[in-house]
């Protein structure tokens, strides 16, 4: 499984979470700090990727659209990097199982 980080978290969490989701990628090192929702939504299309966000927006998206791609909504507010690293981290398998095994839900939030 791997993420596509939203602009909405910081660029240095992909360095951080590579050990864990390899092949992850940053929306910034791919699409662009400039792109709209739907350039990132179609972009996690294309590479398989699971979005990785703060952002509500997506939840919508995934509501009309359905997925592929699947969403994690991380429901934390403005918090440090570490803190968005270790809740992460503590729900990794949750995610993990989500990303791969969990054909029914589009959506994950983890708060």
């Amino acid at each position: 499984m791997k993420f596509l980080i939203d602009n909405n978290l910081s660029h240095k969490l992909l360095s951080r979470i590579l050990t864990t989701f390899p092949d992850s990628e940053h929306v910034r090192n791919t699409v662009g700090v400039a792109a709209d929702d739907l350039a990132v939504w179609e972009y996690a299309l294309m590479g398989n990727f699971v979005i990785l966000t703060k952002d509500n927006d997506f939840d919508e998206r995934s509501l009309v659209n359905g997925c592929p791609p699947k969403v994690v909504h991380l429901i934390c507010g403005n918090r440090s990097s570490d803190y968005i690293l270790e809740l992460i981290l503590k729900n990794k398998e949750e995610l993990i199982a989500f990303g791969t095994i969990d054909k029914q839900n589009c959506i994950l939030k983890i708060a």
